[in-house]
Order: structure tokens, then sequence, then C-alpha cells
């Protein structure tokens, strides 16, 4: 009965503030003066992208309180490494509703161990953290993947006569997301006023790779001392080609580990699943009896452990 409260009360508080915020857009929508294109020509990708509304959260009182608290930066800054348009108090928001839905299930159920509501509320609350971190490494291994190419054709433009603005301008329209829209933030914030070591720091810390820390370093030294900058950005692209091979290779040899990790902890599931069909009563005792939940929680926290000491075993990480 406490966990069906739980969830009204935070479900239909969510609900009220979301219908509050929703009607609040529509009126601030309905008062922006109508310049150069109708509301229904004008779209987000009509809007400069160092121009967009970049608040932490629509609701002014939740955005004062995330204002004090220093994950809120933290989490701001994965969420524009993984692209995604979700705002720190949307994603803080569905953190809470998540982590307190599964409190809730978990509450009164009496097949749970102790202190299982309080890991199912962690592991909710961390939901939507893990998508981002996912979105978030997915898009950096597109950019690495882009990233040579992206050389070769900036040094192809300086070999033609352009500057390293224009060839990065260049650079910009001929490439496809994700790399392209980051290399036209750059040339934004150069041609904005930003020196070029500010705005190739800024672009090192949104795309936090070695390839692009060593483009960076390379820029910022020839900018320093002079030089050929275009055999730089090629020996560089040559470089980032190489290190991508080896790192293929490296993960063709791990491919067996991460594969018998796998097997490894779906084989018991698998098992228990054809047990629990082939012979209910004989595995029914795992769930019905106190010990046998214990021993099963306690299963399935060694098959956890297992998992992740197996991933760390396989996983060769690249100097950062």
């Amino acid at each position: 009965m406490l966990g069906i409260l739980v969830i009204l009360v935070f479900g239909g508080t969510f609900i009220v503030a979301a219908i509050a915020v929703l009607i609040a857009a529509a009126v601030q929508g309905r008062r922006l003066p109508q310049t150069g294109m109708n509301a229904s020509q004008a779209g987000e990708g009509d809007i400069p992208e160092l121009l967009r509304n970049d608040q932490i959260s629509t609701m002014p009182i939740w955005r004062q309180l995330l204002d004090r608290v220093n994950f809120t930066q933290f989490l701001k800054k994965r969420i524009d490494q993984a692209g995604m348009r979700w705002s720190v108090g949307r994603v803080t928001l569905s953190m809470l509703l998540l982590g307190s839905l599964c409190f809730a299930l978990f509450l009164d159920a009496s097949w749970t161990p102790p202190g299982a509501s309080l890991a199912a509320a962690w592991a909710g609350a961390s939901l939507p953290y893990w998508i981002i971190e996912w979105k978030r490494k997915k898009r950096l291994r597109r950019i690495e993947s882009q990233f040579p190419d992206a050389l070769d054709s900036l040094a192809r433009a300086m070999r033609a006569g352009h500057a390293l603005v224009s060839g990065m301008t260049i650079l910009a329209m001929e490439t496809s997301a994700p790399l392209g829209p980051e290399f036209r933030k750059l040339a934004d914030e150069h041609r904005l006023g930003l020196s070029w070591p500010i705005a190739l720091e800024n672009f090192s810390h949104r795309v936090p790779i070695l390839e692009v820390r060593l483009f960076v370093a390379a820029i910022k030294v020839q900018t320093r001392t002079g030089g050929k900058l275009t055999e730089v950005i090629e020996r560089l692209g040559e470089n980032i080609r190489e290190t991508a091979a080896l790192r293929g290779e490296v993960r063709a040899v791990s491919a067996q580990g991460r594969l018998t990790g796998t097997i490894l902890t779906a084989m018991p599931i698998f098992i228990g699943l054809a047990m629990f069909f082939t012979n209910p009563g004989y595995i029914q005792v795992l769930f019905s009896d106190p010990t046998g939940r214990k021993l099963a929680w306690g299963a399935a926290g060694c098959m956890l452990l297992g998992r992740y000491v197996i991933a760390r075993i396989v996983e060769i990480k690249a100097p950062q």
C-alpha cells in the first residue's frame, strides 16, 4: 500500500509539473515576435548552434536548486558530449521519478532480500545517466572514425590555398554529423572573436578523445613556432589511422574474453528458465523458501560481479 501511495504522489506531482511547463512554453511561444519566417517554418535546426537556449531547466525553482549542486555542470558536460538535447532538469527529474518508482515497487515485495528497495532505487535513478554514457561513447567512437578523413580534407583544402579558418568552414559543411557540427562550432567561435588557443581548448573539451587533443596541440605549436601545418596535419592523420588499426587488432584479440563473459553470464539464466518450464517444482524452492531466495539473490550478485571482473580484465584502454 505504501509503495502504491509513493507512486501516485510522485507521479501526480510530476505530471502536474510537466503540464505547467508545457502551458508556460505554449504561452511564451505565442508572445515571441515573428521575424523573417512563420512559426511553422522556424525549427530547432534553423537556430545557430552557438545561439541556442542553454537553460539547465525550464522550472525556475528546480533551476535554482540545480545551480547549487556541483554535479549539475558535470552532467551538463556529459549531455553535450553525447550530442543530446536533454536538459539537466529533465534528466534529474527522470532520475528522481525512476528511482522513486523502483523503490516503491520493491518496498512491499516479499520475495526481495533486505536492502533490495534501495538497490532498485539506485538502479532506476542511474538508468538515465547510463543512457547518456552509452550515447556519449557511441558518438565519440563515431568521431574517432571520422577524424582521419576530416584531417585529410583539411590538409587538401589548405594546400589549395585556403586559410585554416576557411578550411575548417569548408570541412564543417562537407563532414557529416557528429564531427561536422563540432568543426562548425570551432570556426564560429574563432570568427566571433575567440583566440585560437581558447577556441581549440573548447573543442578539445567538447570532444575528449586523444586524437583531438593531438590535433589541438599541433595547431597550438604551429601558431607559436611556425612551420608547415599541412604536413603536420597529414602525418597526424596517418598516425591516427595506424592507431585505429592497432585498436581494432586489440579488440579482435580480446573478443574471445568478451564472448566468454557474455556466455557465462547468460548461461545460468537460460538454465534456470529451462528448469522452470520443464520441472517447476524443482526450482520453485528458490522463490518460496526464505533461504532459497537469499541464495538466488546471492547468485545474481556473484554473476554481476563476475561479469564486471571479466569486462575489466579484457578491457584495454588507450592512454588518455
